[in-house]
């Protein structure tokens, strides 16, 4: 790994375990207005407080969330969009580049790929460009990558996550994002096939605190790299308190009871 791009990394993962808990905010291009994203300062600095490590967003966002006061926070640049109200809503599109990022201060980017989809050669298409680009550059690339499409009948079988992390990995990714496949030991499989850290996705919104944190403890233990989890983050009551919870689990491998005492629950 080139020295520029080992030096971003550990903006975004921790030097001394190799974990990372990462927010990703890039909801309203695909959805609209989104509860938890209307004041984006608010929000970060109350990630930031809590002890995030990096959060993700798009281009635009960058002004929005700035702040001049209080923690710092690495920042992920995502370069892929599409709407949820076009007809191929799981087709993304390159909407940024690598030298936009860096422009904005960026300490990573990232892109979407859906396997499966009928545009899924164009979306690994274009993950291939940015890898190079984020080589050429120095710059860390993490890769989302999901099973949707017509022959996904479930896209959280463990097999098709594995595939999905192989993906990611063998098309340039330093780190890889996937769906979390529900239990350890099939978890523990997808992250053997990868030789770069593998954090989760929070999916939809879940009916309880312990069930976030039970999850986030789960894919650890099968020696996942910690999270990139939305909604399940920002739109909690006590946010800022729910990332210093989850920094107690990735970061000083608290329990979830102990974690729980945390949030106040």
């Amino acid at each position: 790994m080139y020295l520029g791009k080992k030096i971003r990394m550990e903006r975004i993962l921790k030097r001394n375990n190799g974990r990372t808990i990462i927010v990703p905010m890039d909801h309203g291009v695909s959805m609209g207005r989104v509860e938890g994203l209307i004041d984006m300062r608010e929000t970060v600095s109350d990630l930031a407080e809590g002890g995030a490590d990096a959060v993700l967003m798009h281009k635009g966002l960058v002004r929005c969330g700035y702040r001049s006061r209080g923690k710092d926070v690495g920042l992920i640049i995502h370069l892929s969009a599409s709407t949820d109200l076009s007809p191929l809503p799981n087709s993304k599109t390159l909407v940024g580049t690598v030298e936009e990022a860096i422009r904005h201060g960026a300490d990573a980017v990232s892109v979407h790929v859906n396997i499966g989809d009928e545009n899924e050669a164009s979306m690994l298409a274009d993950m291939g460009k940015v890898a190079g680009a984020c080589d050429d550059w120095g710059m860390p690339l993490l890769a989302m990558v999901y099973a949707r499409g017509p022959k996904i009948a479930n896209s959280y079988d463990p097999k098709l996550i594995a595939h999905c992390a192989r993906v990611g990995v063998e098309l340039g990714a330093d780190v890889v994002k996937v769906s979390y496949s529900g239990d350890v030991e099939s978890f523990s499989r997808v992250v053997d096939s990868c030789c770069v850290p593998v954090v989760i996705a929070g999916g939809q919104r879940m009916d309880s605190t312990r069930d976030v944190l039970t999850m986030v403890y789960d894919s650890l233990q099968a020696g996942g790299a910690g999270i990139s989890i939305g909604r399940n983050v920002f739109q909690h009551p006590r946010r800022a308190k729910l990332v210093a919870a989850l920094k107690a689990v990735v970061h000083e491998n608290a329990s979830v009871e102990e974690a729980l005492a945390i949030v106040g629950e």
